[in-house]
């Protein structure tokens, strides 16, 4: 997380540097960048559409791989107030109908964030 907000894992736990990073309000970009950053300090390989202008209508914004938990994530981060559009909820239909998992995830989601990451695979 940018300006020192770092997450880091140790002995399984995550520790936010800066919690305020979860505030509410927090930009649907800020929350997106925590998620990865988090992600990755997990050992996930992220891929994150910054600009959706040239990807299909409804892709998610996050795709992440965990060879060691043999796993793959999709997951369309929102802010607090976010709505989905019709087109990511109809991507998220049919990803998930193709057996994908998949996620929406807002900052109040943080516990679930962690523990999907870690290996959990809670209702999704």
């Amino acid at each position: 997380m940018k300006n020192g907000k770092r997450a880091t894992a140790r002995g399984g736990d995550i520790i936010l540097e800066d919690p305020s990073v979860l505030r509410l309000g927090i930009s649907e970009k800020e929350f997106a960048q925590a998620v990865v950053e988090l992600a990755e300090a997990l050992g996930w390989m992220v891929w994150r559409t910054w600009v959706s202008l040239h990807s299909p209508k409804g892709e998610p914004d996050l795709r992440m791989v965990n060879v060691d938990q043999r796993r793959v994530v999709w997951a369309e981060v929102k802010s607090d107030k976010g709505k989905l559009t019709a087109a990511q909820a109809e991507a998220i239909l049919t990803l998930r109908s193709s057996g994908a998992e998949v996620y929406v995830w807002r900052p109040g989601d943080w516990e679930k964030i962690q523990a999907v990451l870690k290996g959990e695979r809670p209702d999704k």
